[in-house]
């Protein structure tokens, strides 16, 4: 505990003071953009030009008193502009992309999602730091599982066909052929749907642990009409079936698994000899001082609240985290007995890794 004569400088207490101010009201504001998100307040806003707080209302179907204090929260925050020579309010086409359309690969609304449910889930991760015992992804509040689907979807639009796959050493000619492909911890299917529009000539199936997970992802292959060529079973990534794949993907999960080597040892066995293991990870640097800037913020409290507690929920628990790294991912991959491993491309926020046998 510190001590209250603790010697400290006041010039750089308010700078903290500033900063966390700043926090507090990202935080805060966090609550009106998922109901921004819910009430597709943002979706009404987008391309509509000025609008007085009372003529979005109208539009939205909502109370013009709570909407206007909304409004004047999202001009503080700059998700909205407010025009005070005329009371009005517009969204720039740019905030739009984030907060309004779906398929933007700049999309952020299932992050409020996201962030909703881990604030419910905090009682659980409190308890876990006394105990030291995990909780698992099916533990979690139920907003999880689809804001986190959400949050991923824009990338595997925006990269997963375009950059991704071209990436990794002849796989793109083997899925317009006809390939055989394994997606593990596939969870609600966004990324095995994607794939399976784009290479009609290749059979997909996804496997997740959760059973809830996986019946949303049958829904969503049926209703993009995949049902021949898709499919998505019940499975632990250790142990998913079937064999002589010649590409298995392993999205945003393998440091969340309480085996990583197990469940790498598990893909070695079931690729075919000349297949090919796609593994996307949150983008970091092998040191903790290079990752400590806004995205490494990110994904390390994601790490905290999340992945962490997934992997200690399994059997070993080495809980890798959600800032890894290369050297680290890659020591997980060749104790599996992989022999060719790199980092075949990169975004912002992911790495993607290819390894062979």
């Amino acid at each position: 505990m510190a001590s209250p004569g603790m010697a400290f400088d006041m010039d750089k207490l308010n700078q903290f003071m500033e900063s966390a101010i700043r926090d507090l009201g990202a935080a805060m504001h966090a609550s009106l953009a998922l109901i921004g998100d819910r009430l597709g307040l943002y979706k009404q806003m987008a391309g509509a030009g000025e609008l007085t707080s009372a003529e979005l209302a109208e539009r939205a179907g909502v109370d013009e008193r709570y909407l206007r204090e909304w409004l004047n929260a999202n001009a503080a925050s700059g998700y909205v502009k407010y025009n005070a020579a005329t009371s009005t309010y517009s969204m720039p086409p740019e905030q739009a992309m984030a907060l309004a359309v779906e398929d933007s690969p700049a999309f952020l609304a299932g992050a409020y999602q996201l962030l909703y449910s881990v604030f419910q889930d905090v009682p659980k991760i409190e308890d876990a730091f006394r105990t030291g015992k995990g909780v698992g992804w099916h533990e979690h509040h139920q907003d999880l599982f689809c804001g986190t689907e959400r949050f991923f979807r824009p990338a595997y639009n925006a990269y997963l066909t375009s950059s991704w796959l071209p990436a990794l050493e002849g796989v793109v000619e083997k899925l317009e052929r006809g390939a055989k492909v394994a997606d593990v911890g596939c969870g609600l299917g966004a990324s095995t749907i994607v794939m399976a529009k784009a290479y009609p000539k290749s059979s997909f199936v996804g496997f997740d642990y959760h059973p809830g997970s996986i019946e949303t992802a049958r829904e969503r292959a049926a209703e993009a009409g995949l049902g021949d060529r898709v499919r998505f079973e019940i499975a632990p990534a250790a142990n998913y079936p079937g064999s002589g794949y010649d590409l298995v993907a392993f999205f945003d999960c393998l440091h969340d698994m309480g085996d990583p080597v197990g469940a790498a040892k598990h893909v070695y066995e079931t690729l075919d000899p000349e297949g090919t293991w796609m593994i996307v990870e949150p983008f970091a640097h092998d040191d903790v001082e290079s990752n400590l800037n806004p995205i490494g913020r990110l994904y390390y409290s994601a790490s905290t609240m999340l992945c962490t507690p997934a992997s200690k929920s399994q059997e070993v628990g080495l809980a890798l985290g959600a800032q890894a790294g290369e050297a680290r991912i890659r020591e997980v991959v060749t104790q599996a007995g992989f022999t060719r491993f790199r980092r075949a491309t990169e975004t912002v926020a992911n790495m993607v890794f290819e390894a062979r046998r």
